[in-house]
């Protein structure tokens, strides 16, 4: 015999129980597609076209934000200081994340499965979503200062290698990630879920100038090593036995790989040998193959 589907909370039934785990009554802000349909409430717009790529990959960073989907991505970007603008939710997942959004002060959108969906373009199924402020990024000279490895990740477009880029990364004990000014927004919203939250972990920053930051880093006495498959490229396995204590390391897109101009400017170019005719990994393998072996070097 099948359970009959619960009745869904009403609003009054939301606010009470808001209520009794100390979230303010006058922070619930209700709609519908009704709503929607006149304009929705003000700041929604956080939540519009949130799978427009080409649209959210411009705006966001404009606009000072980036979206943190699920409750588990929610709590990491709160337990490492992240400040949130806002939350969306539907009312049966309000109170999975009650006691983060009880110790802030910001509105709490809550809308029917229909509404949510129609707002953000997709089904919410994973809880929850937050707007948030993004961080100040640091300075690159300060983000290395007292690294000694580091991960630089050239032109990189793919949300989801950036995202499983970063997680390796934070696995791995990588202290620092660099990104290049053409490198896909380890803030957007699927990198940031790819990585489990881990971007929020590691320590990164853009270099603004690039090949030209591969000098800022032999300054700051790191042997810069590009991973690319090179007639003196040396195997990962030797080259990790005997790594320079500052050791920073770079990866590129998964077609063109990385710019000649990057590898003439690296102090070595590493590769990992291969087998059974494969060529080469993808790079978020290449990436956590390398910060293992490094880890265990």
């Amino acid at each position: 015999m099948n359970t009959p589907a619960k009745a869904p909370l009403t609003p009054q039934q939301v606010i009470d129980r808001a209520s009794e785990l100390g979230i303010a009554a006058d922070r619930l802000r209700f709609f519908d597609e009704a709503d929607l349909a006149v304009g929705g409430l003000d700041d929604m717009h956080d939540y519009t076209q949130l799978t427009d790529v080409a649209l959210r990959s411009v705006r966001e960073p404009a606009e000072g934000l980036f979206i943190a989907e699920s409750s588990k991505i929610i709590r990491r970007a709160h337990a490492t200081g992240m400040v949130p603008r806002s939350y969306l939710t539907s009312p049966k997942w309000l109170f999975d994340l009650a006691d983060i959004i009880a110790t802030t002060d910001v509105p709490i959108f809550i809308g029917t499965d229909a509404a949510v969906e129609a707002l953000t373009g997709f089904h919410l199924h994973r809880g929850a979503l937050a707007a948030m402020a993004r961080p100040v990024l640091p300075d690159p000279a300060d983000l290395v200062a007292d690294a000694t490895r580091i991960v630089v990740i050239e032109d990189i477009v793919d949300h989801t290698n950036v995202g499983a880029i970063f997680r390796s990364a934070a696995a791995f004990g990588v202290d620092a990630v660099l990104v290049t000014p053409r490198c896909a927004d380890p803030l957007y919203r699927r990198s940031i879920r790819v990585s489990m939250g881990t971007v929020f972990q590691v320590p990164w920053t853009r270099i603004d100038s690039w090949p030209e930051g591969i000098g800022t880093l032999q300054d700051a006495d790191f042997h810069v090593a590009a991973l690319a498959l090179e007639e003196d490229s040396v195997a990962l396995r030797d080259f990790a036995a005997s790594a320079p204590e500052r050791t920073a390391v770079v990866f590129g897109t998964e077609g063109d790989g990385l710019h000649r101009s990057t590898i003439a400017a690296c102090d070595s170019t590493v590769m990992i040998p291969m087998s059974g005719g494969v060529d080469s990994l993808n790079v978020a393998a290449a990436s956590a193959v390398t910060c293992f072996a490094l880890q265990e070097g």
